[in-house]
């Protein structure tokens, strides 16, 4: 009963403790702190450095703490209304530097000529003089050099939330218990959980609260993780699959046929799907593959291994062209083997749809290809065992469920051509198996990437009008339909009359963008793919899944606009076919990371290593977007910078969802019900 009694204690109201009455509690309340253990897992956001510094050292605008003697009377000086300002000379070792304190004038009572003094403050370099913040008359004291920052909301201020929590602690810290094994603790020299939570709300010195920190970190992703292989577990356990016997043999004579070999990696990863495909477990597998690097033969393959086991196989992809271009593909390759080919998008109509999901229903077509119009009500399969979503992410987790449950358990391989980092693959999809194909094909021609400055547009459509002659077409791309008060950026519109003007008639110039119907956008991208249009004006609409081999160019307008991930899948338009392709952002960045952007771009064309180094420059929620990113919220731990700890939680995490002792031995209780309270984990015993 320890166990159960000190949680339940932690758990009281906050009204507990002296001194938190009704008004405070609802004060703390709107900080989402009701309880005693909510209270002191109320980690700060930052610390205040308050060690003594050279100022040789401190850079421009950097807030630091110092200590000298007072080495001019203090002088009050007035102006506006009942504002102040207070200013002293102070000796700092070597510097003789100006201080300045605002609307605090009865300092010029308090400080006297020679006192010694420690202030606060931001340091201005140039002028040789700090902005006071905090003070006090005498030496620098040494303990207490880490002042924790918390989130604070209306009248409750950071120094009251700070007593309550030291009130806290001193009350209650003695029932928090350790809720990591022995066994972990030792291998990575981990503090107690106690003294963790002592130390990140009350540091001593900088190294003590490094070993907090990384005491948090690891504990954070390992309760994560072990969620996610709970999860995927149970998912794994509870999903009745169906097996495919595909036949092997017929398989091989498929891939035999290729006129070219496929690259290791897709070899890898088609033998990984189809070890899938044999098990009585549903597969839920994500395929990432940079843009060109082969996912749809694999997904070709794997179907066709579907089929052969008596199965009828769907492809969901977001777009009708998109759907087109598989559907072409896919025929090329199946259909010598006997396999049907459908395609069914909301274009299909009355006599053509009613005879498609007829042949569907009765299993005479083998695998169907298509846009959102796969889910509708009427659409249904005789035998779906193999369902397929590409560019995953542009569908919702409704839409998706929808498709799987048109079959009986079918397994599931969702692909994307947005390389996610690492971390966050592991992180956000760490229910799902993940397959990588992270190799090219060989003979792929690098694209020639290159940054040139927003004057020099006219310079660039020169070198477009080069690779035109040479019977060549291109894209431009821009970040908005038309001109916006906002944003300064060039819109397609624009520059559409602008190209049509400057290439005199020479070349037929297209217009593409969101505002078109459905049927507007098919016309102008078949026009350009049989070259009626030689230069495509185009908003981000041609990001994904547009395949025309002869485009050679792609000019990015204001790609400072752009995030890393969407410049590589912008990029990856050009570069289909076997001659040489350039891609030129057109940009003016004025920050730091806008420029380091342009520069990562024209460095590396590995979506792999750009896809790390946008996940540093933007950060975990803006990555994927906050909304809809499905990221977990770590009090301490960060998934960028702490990638490490997360690769070593999940090994742990995997080990002990494996075995028998984590669910049976009494060490690992406390870690057993935090699971318990997980979501999708409520009703699964785990004791």
């Amino acid at each position: 009963m320890k166990n159960v009694s000190n949680l339940l204690l932690l758990q009281q109201p906050v009204t507990v403790m002296k001194g938190i009455g009704e008004e405070t509690a609802r004060q703390l309340a709107d900080l989402k702190i009701q309880t005693v253990l909510q209270l002191l897992e109320y980690f700060p956001y930052r610390y205040e450095d308050h060690r003594l510094r050279d100022l040789a050292e401190v850079a421009h605008e950097e807030r630091v703490t110092i200590e000298g003697k007072v080495h001019s009377e203090p002088s009050l000086m007035y102006y506006g209304k009942k504002k102040s300002r207070l200013t002293m000379r102070v000796l700092v070792g070597r510097y003789l530097i100006t201080v300045t304190f605002f609307n605090q004038p009865y300092l010029k009572k308090k400080i006297a000529l020679h006192d010694t003094i420690t202030l606060t403050g931001k340091w201005d370099k140039h002028r040789q003089q700090i902005s006071a913040q905090q003070y006090h008359l005498g030496p620098h004291k040494a303990e207490g050099n880490f002042e924790p920052v918390y989130s604070t909301k209306g009248n409750l201020n950071g120094k009251t939330l700070r007593k309550y929590i030291q009130k806290a602690f001193t009350e209650f810290g003695h029932l928090l218990e350790e809720n990591l094994p022995e066994e972990f603790i030792a291998t990575y020299r981990l503090v107690g959980r106690r003294d963790a939570f002592r130390i990140i709300h009350f540091p001593q010195s900088e190294k003590e609260l490094k070993q907090a920190r990384r005491r948090f970190v690891y504990e954070e992703f390992l309760v994560f993780q072990l969620k996610m292989q709970a999860l995927r577990k149970f998912d794994r356990e509870n999903s009745k699959g169906v097996a495919h016997h595909y036949d092997l043999q017929a398989l091989k004579k498929m891939i035999l046929s290729l006129p070219f070999s496929l690259t290791d990696a897709q070899k890898r990863v088609v033998n990984e799907i189809c070890f899938d495909l044999k098990s009585p477990y549903r597969m839920n597998r994500l395929l990432q593959g940079d843009v060109g690097s082969g996912k749809t033969i694999v997904a070709a393959i794997c179907l066709y291994a579907n089929v052969t086991a008596g199965f009828q196989g769907a492809l969901m992809v977001p777009t009708e062209i998109l759907a087109e271009q598989h559907y072409d593909s896919l025929c090329e390759r199946l259909t010598p083997f006997n396999v049907r080919v459908e395609i069914l998008t909301s274009s299909i109509k009355g006599k053509k749809r009613k005879e498609l999901l007829q042949d569907l229903q009765e299993g005479k077509v083998d695998i169907v290809i298509g846009t959102h119009a796969l889910i509708q009500k009427d659409v249904n399969f005789k035998s779906l065992g193999f369902v397929i979503t590409d560019e995953q992410h542009r569908f919702g987790v409704e839409q998706r469920r929808v498709l799987r449950e048109k079959g009986i358990n079918p397994d599931v391989l969702f692909m994307t051509a947005t390389p996610i980092p690492r971390t966050l693959a592991i992180t956000v999809f760490g229910e799902m198996d993940v397959s990588i194909i992270d190799e090219m094909p060989a003979g792929r021609k690098t694209i020639e990437t290159y940054w040139a400055k927003q004057e020099m547009f006219e310079r660039v459509l020169v070198f477009m009008e080069k690779e035109l002659a040479k019977g060549r077409q291109g894209y431009i791309i821009c970040p908005l339909i038309e001109e916006s008060d906002k944003l300064d950026v060039q819109n397609a519109i624009d520059v559409h009359a602008q190209l049509t003007h400057f290439f005199q008639g020479k070349y037929e110039i297209g217009l593409m963008h969101g505002r078109l119907s459905s049927d507007e956008k098919e016309e102008v991208m078949k026009a350009f793919s049989e070259n009626h249009v030689q230069v495509l004006v185009s908003t981000t609409v041609v990001e994904v899944g547009v395949n025309v081999p002869n485009a050679t160019i792609m000019i990015i307008y204001d790609a400072e606009r752009f995030g890393l991930a969407q410049l590589h899948q912008l990029r990856g338009r050009v570069g289909r076919g076997s001659e040489q392709s350039y891609c030129i952002l057109l940009a003016n960045p004025k920050t730091e990371v806008g420029q380091e952007r342009m520069k990562i771009m024209t460095e590396t064309n590995d979506g792999f290593v750009l896809s790390e180094k946008d996940l540093e420059l933007r950060g975990p929620g803006d990555f994927f977007g906050k909304k809809q990113s499905g990221l977990p919220e770590f009090k301490v731990a960060d998934m960028v910078h702490d990638y490490r700890a997360l690769e070593v939680a999940r090994q742990d995490a995997i080990k002990l969802i494996q075995s028998d002792y984590f669910w049976k031995e009494e060490e690992y209780s406390n870690l057993r019900k935090q699971l318990q309270k997980s979501e999708g984990l409520k009703g699964e015993k785990l004791d």
